[in-house]
């Protein structure tokens, strides 16, 4: 193997070992918590100049949550218990905007996956749910991602679809402390895979809750996720914990 190869071979092994969790202390004790947010309206997104238009397609955030879903099922096997949290508002009224099924499609989903699936409407049902959705002192949280809109204070559940350019149902850095700290495991693996987390909500997370927040300093990119692809860094960006 040549040194180019080697050093790349590396790079690779370092970048997964950053981006997805460890095996340890995961499994038969602990839950995996998805958390796929809400696609925006194309009523509102197509007023926008095309470069700053959001969400073409109505799945961005609910492939990479089935591909990570799967990838843990594979990894885990049966000891992994897959929670997976839907914002149902936004896909109801997208849903009604293309005529098409798309709380159809998510529940197809559930079934293929055979993952627990938990529709919520409000941040306040995922809090509450990381606290208190199973007995925590027996089995705690050990896996935590979201796939959604957010920014440097705030993982936003319904960007541009309750409303243009904002949301309505967010979890927002202040809202962190709500969180208990002692419903995720001790090594839990945590990760937004949403814009800007990693500017500001990383940091907090950290503070608050004794576990790290990996968190893009910069976008995400959901262009290549309809081929099975998890979210990239756009050009510039950065993963911090």
């Amino acid at each position: 193997m040549s040194k180019r190869s080697a050093s790349h071979s590396l790079f690779f092994v370092f970048v997964l070992a950053f981006v997805l969790p460890s095996a340890r202390g995961q499994g038969d004790s602990g839950e995996f918590i998805i958390v796929s947010g809400g696609p925006a309206l194309r009523m509102w997104e197509d007023l926008r100049v095309p470069r700053d238009r959001h969400d073409k397609w109505w799945g961005n955030f609910v492939r990479p949550a089935r591909v990570r879903i799967q990838e843990i099922q594979k990894r885990y096997g049966p000891r992994a218990h897959v929670t997976w949290m839907v914002h149902k508002p936004s896909y109801s009224t997208r849903a009604n905007e293309e005529n098409k099924p798309h709380l159809s499609n998510i529940l197809s989903v559930q079934r293929l996956t055979k993952c627990q699936l938990i529709w919520f409407s409000t941040g306040s049902e995922v809090i509450g749910y990381i606290n208190n959705g199973r007995n925590r002192q027996r089995e705690k949280v050990v896996n935590f991602e979201f796939f959604g809109h957010s920014n440097k204070y705030c993982l936003m559940f319904d960007y541009s679809n309750q409303v243009s350019g904002a949301s309505k149902a967010w979890i927002h850095v202040r809202d962190i402390p709500r969180i208990h700290r002692n419903a995720f495991a001790q090594n839990a693996f945590c990760k937004s895979w949403g814009c800007h987390t990693g500017e500001a909500m990383s940091a907090a997370w950290k503070r608050h809750l004794g576990v790290s927040l990996i968190g893009a300093v910069g976008k995400t990119d959901y262009r290549w996720i309809g081929d099975g692809a998890l979210p990239i860094l756009s050009r510039g960006g950065k993963w911090a914990r």
